[in-house]
């Protein structure tokens, strides 16, 4: 699955990793809180998202997120969680978009744990924004935390992914 491909080949690839997306995020939802803070969760998802991020480029990573994240949403049955995933992703797509030109396919555990931090800043900014209260701000250090080491056990994952597809392929 690695490496550009064009037309209905390009179509079909992208909405592959959609779906394995999507089913990581739906199979993850039914997994119980790990802590009593609100919105830790492992992020397993973002195994994708970092991957094609850094193999595919900015544009699918962006499609298979918007993707992800709406049709989670919709799943779900959590329409508020659109906000949060959104304002999240975005950002954290942002992130990534400059960190995949400093770093090197062979560092994507390091792009992981950074990408991880602004999307947990993302959402709180939604946050703060939906409940128009700086007051979950409060919230920042127990998901940075949490942010990284997810980030890094997501990044470890995602570079392992790669390299093991890079395997198959030779």
């Amino acid at each position: 699955m690695a490496g550009p491909v064009k037309g209905a080949g390009r179509v079909t690839q992208l909405a592959l990793l959609t779906a394995i997306a999507l089913t990581i995020f739906l199979v993850e939802a039914q997994i119980p809180a790990l802590t009593a803070v609100p919105g830790v969760k492992l992020g397993l998802a973002n195994i994708v998202t970092v991957y094609v991020m850094f193999v595919l480029g900015p544009t699918d990573a962006l499609l298979v997120l918007s993707a992800r994240v709406f049709l989670g949403a919709v799943f779900s049955g959590q329409p508020m969680t659109l906000i949060y995933s959104a304002a999240g992703g975005l950002l954290s797509w942002c992130v990534l978009c400059i960190l995949k030109r400093l770093l090197t396919q062979r560092q994507i555990w390091l792009a992981s744990p950074v990408a991880a931090v602004f999307h947990n800043i993302g959402q709180l900014l939604a946050a703060a924004a939906v409940l128009r209260s700086w007051g979950v701000m409060a919230y920042l250090p127990y998901l940075v935390i949490a942010a990284v080491m997810a980030g890094l056990f997501t990044g470890i994952s995602a570079q392992a992914l790669l390299e093991r597809l890079n395997r198959i392929q030779k």
